[in-house]
């Protein structure tokens, strides 16, 4: 038995412009309320496909491998159906935030809206987006959405689009995978084993509470979490980076928290929308940062109460827990440390990626 769609939402916030364009990203929830949700779309045509993926079980999750890389079995034939024509890119206006789970999916949510749609939506309004919803409710995951058959309500969403995916570049559309579409993708990496420690806490506070650390630690190691292998995803995103700064922004989690009024700005930058003077002056960066700490975040109460998820309902007060760098240390041995992070300079080497 599915899950209700999180799109069914409550009113607020602005509504779309009538031209289809808007002064920046209108919170998802807000803009469905709008413009209304959509009819789900049969993803039965995906069934062969699917069926023909290998199969694994990771504690209590299928999984299926699709073209390399491990996905939630429930995900599957959504992701099939968004990279064979579900999800249309649009020719400007589409930012697209990728990264692995738990690597600062959630924090670069929140930064990137409160930059790009800080026009519309000044940082320090009482009533702004992020102060009522949770960051997920203003980013739609594109995974999410098309694994419930609704990936079409993005069409109805105006430009410029800000929405976000768990998925290999090599997964997307091909024309956002070779860049022909215009669209551009800000990427933000983790240092495994930190990402490893949260995802664990995170599957054990959403009902996996016998999850033991050592099996979320194996599945990184041999490449088959959720995701995974984890190199091959970080290096998809890596090389096209290089190849087209313009189009890639890569981000790494531990540099987001060292100088987050600086990553403000490099996001600003990528997506055309610079800062001006007087927005600086008038403190509108430091305002995005506070606005988006963890501190201000975990205490709204969208992100205390309520659950989101497809079969499963992660909540929301889940997404926040320590947001630091090196709380590894604290669950695993220096040796588990090693191990992992050998494998990583392995897969990596040779490309210049140093995590």
């Amino acid at each position: 038995m599915t899950n209700t769609p999180e799109v069914v939402l409550a009113s607020g916030g602005a509504p779309p412009r009538h031209d289809g364009r808007a002064a920046g990203p209108v919170a998802f929830k807000d803009a469905v309320a709008a413009t209304g949700d959509v009819d789900a779309a049969p993803l039965e045509q995906s069934d062969a496909v699917v069926s023909a993926m290998p199969a694994r079980v990771f504690h209590s999750l299928k999984m299926r491998q699709n073209q390399g890389y491990w996905v939630l079995d429930a995900w599957a034939r959504g992701a099939v159906a968004m990279q064979r024509g579900g999800f249309v890119p649009r020719a400007a206006g589409d930012v697209l935030l990728a990264s692995l789970p738990k690597s600062g999916t959630t924090w670069l949510n929140a930064l990137a809206f409160a930059t790009m749609a800080r026009r519309a939506s000044p940082p320090a309004s009482p009533d702004h987006p992020l102060r009522r919803l949770n960051p997920h409710d203003c980013v739609p995951l594109l995974d999410r959405l098309f694994a419930l058959g609704r990936g079409a309500v993005v069409d109805e969403l105006p430009s410029p689009r800000l929405m976000c995916t768990h998925m290999a570049l090599s997964l997307l559309p091909p024309t956002v995978a070779d860049g022909t579409s215009g669209c551009k993708i800000i990427y933000i990496c983790r240092d495994q084993k930190d990402a490893l420690v949260s995802m664990w806490h995170f599957l054990k506070r959403n009902g996996l509470q016998d999850l033991s650390l050592q099996e979320t630690y194996d599945s990184f190691c041999d490449g088959t979490c959720f995701g995974g292998p984890v190199w091959d995803h970080m290096l998809e995103y890596w090389k096209a980076s290089n190849e087209d700064p313009a189009r890639v922004l890569f981000l790494r989690y531990e540099q987001v928290l060292q100088d987050p009024a600086g990553t403000v700005r490099e996001l600003a930058r990528f997506v055309g929308q610079p800062f001006t003077g007087a927005e600086e002056d008038a403190g509108a960066v430091a305002d995005i940062v506070e606005l988006c700490s963890l501190e201000s975040l975990r205490s709204q109460r969208a992100n205390r109460e309520g659950a989101q998820g497809v079969f499963v309902k992660f909540s929301h007060e889940s997404y926040f827990r320590k947001g630091v760098a090196g709380d590894w240390m604290s669950h695993m041995s220096p040796e588990m440390g090693e191990r992992l992070d050998a494998i990583l300079r392995d897969r990596l080497d040779g490309s210049g990626l140093v995590l």
